[in-house]
């Protein structure tokens, strides 16, 4: 969940005070790879590039996809990943010193625009976003990959069994039966937030007061859901790779409540006019992340404790488009 953290404390002024958020013009690519299914681009030869991501597991994958690739066509590129909060990756963007990102439609659509109700179909979501960023802030989307990393809860097959609970719905009414059957953990934000714990029991006539939960801290919910020691029930980012690492179920939203948070380019409107070879380099990229390829992904980082750059590069040479120097 922490892609859609809007951290204050990450930087209390606006990013053009840099050394206050601790952004600099960049480091060099951490790896190094050579052009396979992606050729060289005469357009893109030399051109700088400054590629930026939020500071959780996925999004530094997508944002070494990114470097990695256009290094391959031939770009200058330069890697400012790993940036702690939505905000401030937001603001870099603006401001200019990020030219390109992967982003979630739902934080643009809800943290960025300020929407309140969130556009149940993705293709929709996606196209509204867009038009809206475009307009008010010269923003451009591009290349929505199909990967939908939103809110959910998972239980453990264990409890799925003895509680015959595999849909939100479900749950709900298990809740009113007994409540006790129901404990739940939920991490710190989504307890509050309006898209998790308030905004879905409203969605499902779940009554909060009788509701057991537990607020811990995100990565703690996985492994206590697993155990379902402290709590049956469990929120969690629907991508995480320790979701099926570890056994966990993910409950159905049968009454749509959560938002659609595919990931999809995001840069300046001028970046993406002088540069569209940009997004045709990356769209194959986009098009292949669905929600078991990144879950994979975030799992061999998560689970086995591997660096994101290398599990990046490494998906890349599987799929042909780029080779070791």
């Amino acid at each position: 969940m922490m892609r859609r953290t809007l951290t204050a404390a990450a930087c209390a002024l606006l990013i053009a005070f840099t050394a206050a958020c601790g952004l600099e013009s960049g480091s060099a690519v951490p790896l190094p790879v050579a052009s396979g299914s992606i050729k060289p681009v005469p357009a893109l030869a030399g051109v700088n590039v400054t590629v930026g991501s939020k500071d959780f597991t996925e999004a530094n994958i997508l944002g070494y996809l990114i470097e990695f690739a256009l290094t391959a066509a031939g770009a200058n590129v330069r890697d400012l990943t790993n940036i702690q909060g939505s905000n401030s990756l937001r603001d870099a963007q603006l401001h200019g010193q990020i030219d390109i990102a992967y982003d979630y439609t739902g934080t643009g659509w809800m943290n960025y625009l300020g929407n309140e109700k969130p556009v149940p179909d993705e293709q929709g979501q996606f196209d509204a976003v867009r038009a809206a960023d475009r307009a008010a802030n010269g923003m451009e989307w591009a290349a929505m990959a199909p990967m939908n990393n939103t809110y959910a809860l998972v239980a453990s097959k264990t409890t799925v069994e003895q509680t015959g609970v595999r849909t939100l719905s479900d749950y709900a009414r298990l809740i009113a039966k007994d409540p006790s059957a129901a404990a739940t953990c939920v991490g710190t934000e989504f307890n509050v937030r309006q898209d998790g714990y308030p905004g879905m029991a409203k969605k499902y006539d779940i009554d909060v007061n009788a509701v057991q939960k537990q607020i811990l801290q995100d990565p703690l919910v996985y492994q206590a859901t697993a155990d379902a020691k402290q709590c049956r029930f469990g929120s969690v980012a629907a991508t995480d790779g320790r979701i099926p690492a570890l056994g966990l179920v993910l409950l159905e939203d049968d009454r749509a409540f959560f938002p659609k948070y595919n990931a999809a380019l995001v840069m300046r409107a001028d970046f993406a006019q002088a540069h569209p070879a940009v997004i045709d380099v990356l769209t194959p990229i986009s098009a292949l992340l669905t929600n078991p390829r990144i879950t994979e992904l975030n799992r061999k980082v998560d689970v086995e404790g591997r660096e994101p750059a290398d599990v990046a590069r490494e998906w890349l040479v599987e799929q042909g488009m780029v080779t070791l120097p």
